[in-house]
């Protein structure tokens, strides 16, 4: 596997910051493992940190507007049938889908940092039709940090002679914050929603 994926990069990275969106397009491997190789080609000076987030976050966002069309065309059903095909089984569906109903559209942007309903989440807006303008707002808004994290975890593997496969062992310190965070944020949200809900009740 470990072989597969070098190749993948190779290619990838081959094709430069077209390369690194298209990897984050498809996501035929993981999207942390391509931005962290991308910090990786950063620190030997054959791309740009900027323009890597750049592309990456490009291409972050479509393959998440991929998944809403989806679920807003295809609906539920399509999806459990099809989603194995994108690494989207039932249960992340199951998931995706109660955060939504729980904690409304505004759970597309802090679920992103959240694993197994970061990428569903996309299904469950698309099924729900939120609006399009406000789904790649907060989409954007959420794949900003995400790339500029771990391009720059990439960047600083290559600094203490570590491979970019490496990075889970690295990110874990970075990423639990992120989701902490996120947690945070969604709570903070439910209770000023539950507060707005009472005083429009008792008006």
């Amino acid at each position: 596997m470990g072989q597969f994926i070098q190749q993948v990069l190779d290619f990838l990275t081959g094709l430069g910051y077209w390369g690194i969106m298209l990897g984050l397009m498809i996501e035929i491997i993981p999207s942390e493992i391509v931005l962290a190789y991308a910090g990786f080609l950063v620190a030997r000076g054959e791309i740009n940190f900027v323009e890597a987030i750049i592309f990456g976050t490009i291409g972050g966002v479509i393959a998440q507007l991929f998944i809403y069309w989806i679920g807003l065309y295809g609906g539920r059903p399509f999806v459990e049938k099809y989603g194995k095909y994108i690494l989207i089984k039932k249960k992340h569906i199951d998931s995706a889908e109660n955060w939504f109903n729980q904690y409304g559209g505004g759970v597309i942007f802090t679920a992103r940092f959240i694993p197994v309903v970061r990428h569903a989440i996309s299904i469950p807006a698309g099924i729900a039709r939120m609006p399009f303008w406000k789904f790649t707002m907060l989409t954007t808004l959420a794949i900003i940090p995400w790339s500029v994290l771990f391009v720059w975890l990439g960047e600083r593997l290559s600094s203490l002679g570590k491979s970019w496969n490496d990075i889970h062992e690295l990110s874990d310190q970075y990423t639990i914050p992120f989701i902490a965070a996120a947690v945070g944020l969604l709570s903070l949200y439910f209770i000023i929603k539950i507060l707005r809900n009472r005083k429009k009740s008792q008006s």
